[in-house]
C-alpha cells in the first residue's frame, strides 16, 4: 500500500485560501492554476487569477472562475516552481 494517509477535506481545503493551488478536473486532462478564493459547503472552488492548462499547455488565462464541486479530480498547493505571479 502507498505512504498515502486519508485526510479531512474541509481543514485542508480552509487551509489552501488565499494560497495557489492546481484543481485537476474529471476529464480531458485540464487542470487550473490560481489562487484560492474560497470554498462553499458543498466544495465548490472560487479562484482567481486562473490560468487553463490543457493537456499541459497554457490555454490563456480566465482571470475569476468558479469550479462546481463534482467535476474536481483533485486539488493541491502549488509548489514553488508553479505559483502564480
Amino acid at each position: 500500500m502507498s505512504g498515502l494517509a486519508p485526510v479531512n477535506p474541509k481543514p485542508f481545503l480552509q487551509d489552501l485560501t488565499g494560497k495557489s493551488v492546481i484543481v485537476r478536473l474529471k476529464w480531458g486532462n485540464t487542470e487550473y492554476k490560481g489562487q484560492l478564493v474560497s470554498v462553499d459547503s458543498y466544495m465548490n472552488l472560487q479562484l482567481n487569477k486562473a490560468v487553463e492548462f490543457v493537456d499541459g499547455e497554457d490555454k490563456g488565462s480566465l482571470g475569476e472562475i468558479m469550479i462546481r464541486c463534482n467535476n474536481v479530480l483533485w486539488i493541491s498547493e502549488a509548489g514553488r516552481d508553479q505559483v502564480m505571479s
